[in-house]
């Protein structure tokens, strides 16, 4: 069934709700500008386009915007989908506000990127950039976002998933940073519902099943809360209460390893009460009647998270064992933890700027630092680490409150504190000890930094260390003026023990027509700037030797077929099998498989006589066999043996999403495909993925192959990939 397009007078009365005396003319005329800019063009449902624009000028009228920013909402895509409008277009009709807000919230697309995800990434980036001006981009954005995971079943599969986790990484937790409660809950469920299908019908089903009990529980909870309060003297208040949603329990259930029946705090009661004395009296009276969990209750009055949620939380057990969330707020609290930074956006009420940017200074610290970050993935690491990750709240000596990511170091708090502070750190205490520079800080922390006007800085090691995107960019600041002839030194080796490593000669890869492309991205002038950049921490070597060797591999693939390594060598006679291969000419000749590219059953192989080590094998296409200091007549014509019973190892590497029993699971799935696991190493990073490295015992590529087939099928599972190659 298709959605009729919502009219003009249903988005104003909405907006109207909450701002009866502002001039809804702009509603109006936006309106019919995206109807006509629209006109013809459809969704992948088949319904008009123009209902996308109208549904996210009503989720934005939900959360109570002004009529400027329904009415960009309207306008968000025209710039993107329409031809000839433009950003112009749109400033000579409704204004410069407006027009920044359309374009802040228009994806890049006329620019070229080395990849799809460079793409999206760099989008991100200039949302973010645009936030830093203009706050409601990010409110249209979500809206935006959020009426897409409403229709995303008109998407293909492999989209669904695609989309759902890219809002489960970024825009969820964005809205959740900016307090905007009623649109990230709603995202993150439809987020599971196609990152998990099975685990959200489960839990849909089992909370129909006890949809009556947890009812019956939440108003027994408020008639026992409601008279306690009143004998109290505690008046004006409001008791409401609510089942958890789906994506709540989801992530509880995974973090304790638990079923749906051993979730116990399925339900929460909220309190909303006149004044800031009454939260801690209610507070108060809700322990009087339940018994407290141990370090469950949070104050998050005297403590707001991200400086905008404030409430009192703490999680009870009644007498008969059952345990339940009680939060209790003010009434512009409660406006705040529904709608966030949205409730304190009022233009025509004489709100004062500074209490909008006391509330986005973590914005205005991202936007600094994000000329720093190496390109638009990193940026994006960054963002999980700084932006979505839990906080801790640790302390100066002097009293004073810092806010810092899970997992931060005293490097981090410094840095945070003054520039010239990490700088000069040589030290630091953690209530009153004195500490590692590497140690992980933890709510109540008092944190005392001690500093030397003789320090040498920081080193490339604090890279490592630091957990901020913040702190490492200031990092890479001091180190890129430091000292421009250390840096280039330290860069150049760098690159070429990697380049070494993974089978790479400097000829291959370091081409004028492959570099060119790197300078323009990263702005670097020469050879000498990207050794600078690489010494200092600015860019990676995977950075650079993964972007050069993918433009390698595409111009050999493009060239002429040149007489290949087999054709160089003398016709022999095939005299014996060993290990599986055939090698003309002697048969006791040793043979060896080069670990560069790990040559399997069913690959293209040659074969190159060694001094004193046998003949290694290679595969046809190993760039160690394409270098220039290779002896043509060194080259032998192998071949694999026509019934081969060998059994070879090959090695792959899996980015999975970081969650507990992957390993596990991935070993009944090698058990299965009869597959066995010779090694493993695997290890957590820093965005919530895992990296894992497999040795597999294999009978040729089609069994390799297969085994990378159904590990690609799993949704927990980023990428596979064959490695020495």
């Amino acid at each position: 069934m298709q959605a009729s397009v919502r009219s003009c007078d249903e988005i104003i009365a909405a907006c109207k709700k909450y701002h009866p005396s502002d001039d809804m003319g702009v509603i109006k005329k936006a309106y019919d500008f995206a109807q006509k800019a629209h006109e013809g063009q459809t969704r992948m449902s088949g319904e008009p386009y123009f209902t996308h624009p109208c549904e996210v000028a009503m989720i934005l009228a939900g959360i109570m915007m002004d009529p400027d920013t329904i009415a960009a909402g309207l306008l968000h895509d025209v710039i993107e989908d329409v031809e000839n409008v433009s950003r112009d277009t749109i400033e000579a009709e409704f204004g410069p506000d407006i027009a920044m807000m359309v374009d802040g919230v228009t994806k890049l697309s006329h620019v070229d990127f080395f990849s799809k995800e460079q793409q999206k990434a760099e989008s991100i980036r200039k949302m973010f950039v645009a936030m830093a001006k203009e706050i409601r981009v990010v409110l249209i954005k979500l809206a935006d976002r959020l009426h897409n995971m409403r229709t995303l079943d008109t998407q293909r599969p492999e989209r669904r998933k695609a989309i759902a986790r890219e809002t489960l990484d970024i825009y969820a937790p964005l809205a959740h940073r900016l307090g905007v409660y009623a649109i990230k809950s709603e995202l993150e469920d439809l987020c599971l519902k196609y990152l998990d299908p099975e685990q959200y019908e489960l839990i849909r089903k089992k909370s129909d099943e006890n949809l009556e009990q947890q009812q019956y529980l939440i108003e027994h909870i408020k008639t026992a809360l409601n008279s306690a309060l009143v004998n109290e003297g505690i008046k004006d208040f409001d008791i409401s209460g609510r089942i958890k949603h789906s994506y709540s329990i989801y992530r509880k259930m995974k973090a304790q390893n638990k079923s749906y029946e051993q979730i116990m705090d399925l339900v929460a009661v909220r309190v909303v009460v006149k004044n800031l004395r009454d939260c801690y009296g209610a507070l108060g009276v809700v322990h009087s009647l339940w018994k407290p969990v141990p370090d469950r209750i949070k104050d998050y009055i005297h403590s707001p998270k991200y400086g905008i949620y404030q409430s009192l939380h703490t999680t009870v057990m009644s007498k008969s064992g059952s345990i339940f969330e009680v939060q209790i707020r003010t009434e512009e609290m409660h406006r705040s933890a529904e709608y966030g930074i949205a409730a304190h956006w009022r233009y025509k009420e004489g709100r004062a700027a500074d209490e909008l940017d006391d509330k986005l200074s973590w914005l205005r610290r991202i936007i600094d630092w994000s000329g720093e970050a190496g390109d638009a993935d990193e940026f994006s690491s960054f963002l999980r680490t700084d932006l979505f990750s839990d906080d801790v709240f640790v302390f100066t000596p002097a009293g004073d409150i810092i806010s810092l990511p899970k997992g931060a170091t005293p490097i981090d708090f410094a840095y945070r504190i003054h520039t010239a502070v990490g700088n000069r750190c040589v030290g630091a205490r953690v209530d009153k000890k004195m500490v590692p520079l590497s140690t992980q800080l933890e709510s109540g922390n008092v944190i005392e930094i001690i500093t030397s006007s003789t320090s040498k800085g920081p080193s490339l090691d604090w890279l490592n260390i630091v957990k901020t995107g913040e702190a490492k960019a200031k990092i890479r600041s001091y180190l890129k003026n430091a000292s421009k002839d250390e840096n280039l030194a330290r860069g150049r080796d760098m690159l070429e023990r990697e380049m070494k490593r993974l089978g790479y000669s400097y000829p291959q890869l370091f081409r004028n027509e492959y570099l060119e492309p790197l300078y323009k991205r990263y702005s670097l002038s020469n050879i000498d700037d990207l050794y600078v950049t690489v010494g200092f921490g600015g860019l990676s070597c995977a950075q650079v030797l993964n972007r050069l060797a993918d433009e390698y591999k595409k111009t050999v693939k493009a060239e002429p077929k040149k007489p290949d390594a087999a054709d160089k060598a003398p016709a022999k006679t095939v005299t014996h099998a060993t290990q599986g291969v055939e090698v003309e000419g002697d048969s006791g000749m040793l043979i060896k498989f080069a670990r560069c590219c790990n040559p399997l059953p069913g690959d293209s192989i040659v074969g190159y006589v060694t001094r004193g080590r046998g003949v290694s094998i290679h595969r046809a296409d190993c760039a160690n066999m394409m270098d220039e200091s290779i002896e043509p007549d060194r080259f032998v014509r192998v071949s694999w043996a026509g019934q081969n019973t060998e059994a070879y190892e090959a090695e792959i590497e899996i980015r999975g999403y970081d969650k507990a029993g992957l390993l596990g699971d991935l070993s009944n799935l090698f058990a299965s495909l009869n597959v066995p696991m010779l090694a493993v190493s695997a290890r957590s990073l820093k965005n919530g993925t895992s990296q894992i490295s497999l040795t597999l015992q294999v009978k040729d590529t089609a069994q390799l192959d297969k085994v990378i087939k159904q590990l690609q099928k799993r949704s927990d599972i980023i990428e596979v990939f064959r490695t020495g190659m």
